[in-house]
Parts: C-alpha cells; sequence; structure tokens
C-alpha cells in the first residue's frame, strides 16, 4: 500500500532544495487530516506561494493509482476563507503543516485561524448577510432549471446540485460556521446545526434521487422557501435602535441628485428616463430609512417590500402611481415634495445637511474641519 506521506515528504523535500524561498508553508487537509482516509482515498494539500515564482511547484500526479493535487492558494485567498468569504474554510481551520518556511509565516497562518474561530462571535449580522448573498446565488439554477428543455434530465441534474450545494453553504453561515466535510460525510454535521429547515434531509434525497424534472425543481423551489423562511426569522434578532445621525450621514446630499435627475427628465418629457429613476429612487429612499430605523439592511430575498414601510410612515410620497407617460406633472410635483420632505425628516433626526451659499461659505467649511 502507499504511503502518501512518504509522497508528502518527497514534495516537501524538493520545496526546500528549489523553491526555499517561494513558498511560505504546505500543508494537508481532508480524510488524511480528519482521520477518515481509505485504501483509496487521495492526499490533498496545497501550499502558498511567497513569490510569484512559487507558483511554479504546483504539480497534479498519479503514483500507484493515487491522484495528489499539490496546488497554490494565495495569502489573499486563504483570508478570503478564514474570512468566511468562500466555501472551503476548512481547508484553512482543520489542516495540518507539513512544511513553514518562517517563524513569520507560521504566526500569520495562525493569525487566519483565529479570525475563523473569533468572526462567528463578533459578526452574527454578517453571517446572516453572507448567507443570504449564497442563497441569492440560488434562484439563478432555479432560473435556469424553469427554462430547460422538456426531458434535460442532465441538466437538470447540474442545476439542482448547485441548488443543494449553495443551500448547504448558506446553512452553514446560518449557523456561523463552516462544513468540515464534503457532501456524503457531512449528514452528521447537518443534523446538528440549530437552524435548519426541518425538510431538508427529505428534499435533498428528492433532489438527488427522484426520476422526474418536476419532481425535482418542485423539492428545490421548496428547500429555498425553506431557507429564505430560516432567514427571515433570524434578523429579527439583529436590529438594533434608531441611529440616524450616524447612519444618515451624506445620504440626503447623495440622493438629491437623483431627485434633480428626475425633475429634469419630468420637465423634457423624457418619460423612460424619469420612470426608471423614480422606481429606483423610492425603492433606494425605503431601504435606506429602514438602515437608520433598524441598524440593518431590508431582506432582498422576502417577496413584496414590506421594508418599504418606514418611507410610508414618514409620509413621503408613493411615486409609482403617479407614472403616466402622458402627463408627468404629477410625479415632477411629488420628486419636488419628497426632496423637502425627506430632508426635513432626516433633519428632525438629528442629520446634519452639508449645505452652502456659495463657494465661499463652503471655503470655511473646509477650513474649519481641518482645525477642528
Amino acid at each position: 500500500m502507499l504511503n502518501v506521506f512518504e509522497v508528502a515528504q518527497t514534495v516537501v523535500s524538493h520545496i526546500q532544495k528549489h523553491y526555499a524561498e517561494d513558498v511560505a508553508l504546505i500543508a494537508y487537509y481532508g480524510s488524511y487530516a480528519q482521520g477518515t482516509a481509505t485504501s483509496r482515498s487521495d492526499l490533498d494539500f496545497f501550499f502558498i506561494p511567497a513569490t510569484e515564482r512559487g507558483y511554479q511547484a504546483s504539480i497534479q500526479f498519479v503514483i500507484d493509482d493515487i491522484s495528489f493535487d499539490f496546488w497554490p492558494i494565495s495569502w489573499e485567498r486563504a483570508e478570503r476563507m478564514a474570512k468566511f468569504e468562500e466555501q472551503n474554510t476548512t481547508i484553512i481551520a482543520d489542516c495540518n503543516l507539513l512544511y513553514v518556511r518562517s517563524e513569520e509565516d507560521r504566526e500569520r497562518f495562525l493569525k487566519l485561524r483565529e479570525w475563523i474561530a473569533e468572526l462567528p462571535q463578533q459578526q452574527g449580522l454578517t453571517f446572516i448577510e453572507k448567507a443570504e448573498a449564497q442563497l441569492r446565488d440560488v434562484y439563478v439554477h432555479l432560473y435556469k432549471m424553469s427554462r430547460l428543455a422538456e426531458g434535460d434530465f442532465a441538466a437538470c441534474r447540474t442545476e439542482a446540485h448547485g441548488v443543494l450545494n449553495k443551500t448547504v453553504y448558506s446553512l452553514a453561515l446560518l449557523n456561523r460556521t463552516y462544513m468540515t466535510r464534503g457532501w456524503g460525510k457531512n449528514r452528521e454535521q447537518l443534523r446538528q446545526f440549530a437552524v435548519r429547515p426541518v425538510r431538508l434531509e427529505q428534499l435533498a434525497e428528492t433532489i438527488l434521487s427522484a426520476g422526474s424534472i418536476k419532481e425535482i425543481r418542485e423539492a428545490c423551489e421548496r428547500l429555498t422557501e425553506d431557507m429564505v423562511t430560516l432567514l427571515t426569522e433570524q434578523r429579527p434578532a439583529h436590529k438594533g435602535a434608531p441611529s440616524f445621525p450616524d447612519r444618515a450621514k451624506g445620504f440626503y446630499e447623495e440622493i438629491k441628485g437623483i431627485f434633480d435627475k428626475i425633475i429634469t427628465a419630468c420637465e423634457k418629457n423624457d418619460y423612460m428616463l424619469a420612470s426608471y429613476w423614480a422606481i429606483g429612487v423610492q425603492d433606494e429612499a425605503a431601504a435606506f430609512l429602514y438602515y437608520f430605523e433598524c441598524g440593518l439592511w431590508p431582506d432582498r430575498l422576502e417577496i413584496g417590500a414590506a421594508y418599504q414601510s418606514f418611507y410610508h410612515e414618514a409620509g413621503l410620497p408613493d411615486l409609482i402611481p403617479l407614472l403616466n407617460p402622458r402627463d408627468l406633472v404629477p410625479l415632477h410635483d411629488a420628486v419636488v415634495r419628497l426632496d423637502q420632505l425627506l430632508e426635513r425628516h432626516l433633519q428632525e433626526r438629528g442629520v446634519r445637511m452639508n449645505r452652502f451659499e456659495g463657494v465661499a461659505q463652503f471655503e470655511g467649511f473646509l477650513e474649519a474641519r481641518v482645525r477642528a
């Protein structure tokens, strides 16, 4: 039986001889690191290059029918993994080091592991947002499944695989952790998650085993719906108290430019431009008001626009019913009113506006700010 660590030591010796200053460290992960390797298991190992020349050390090979992939991970990518910005956090968290160029490299690597341990304790809302981003990607697969030709079973399986993969990653993030093992070996970890869809295993089995496109697509849709519900339920725990002065600084000064754009379009009778920006600016203003009130951004996976409640409670005009290509005057007047009302609404909540009467006053403000 092939001793994979003898092969690994051969690679390490080669690096020490020919790339001593070009490779920061070498490590292995996966089944051998977790103690679950079989006689057919390959050795998953990687290295972090210290120079551009170091990337040349990458090699893929097979010895005695066992495959080896000695692949590079840049420090930047390793940092993304440690920050849960890529799926393979386990590669950094659970690997064993085979070679380290210097103590400085070792300390830098151990710092990544500190991030992995500390971030879930410090950034609960961030993990919900990361989970949400992964789940948004699921909709791409669902859309593609909806457009498949009748009988294109292989493509359906492929898209369903994408749904399942991103859903599991999203679920791990929702539980502020990462998957330690690949599919098939991760069931116990999934069962231990405090937050998980009740039908997860049932739907996963249908997605992988069903014999019709319709069954697979419906299971993918139900799993996605269950995940959206979980995310929506988790968000309220992270809501904060209203805080306008710090969160809204500079907001009005920026959005006013869009108001002026719409007003000008209305005056020029340019309905396409006016309607496009009117729809967008109301949504943007509503989203920001939600953030100012709650300290978190609206749930973009939630159907409808419930987050616009703060916009309407502030008495701000609803622009969308006023969209009329034959008469832009009502829209024009509503945007003028929105400009005035929004500024007043923010000022009443302690937001200071940077408004100046001419360049001289602005110059004075800049000088005073430097001296402050």
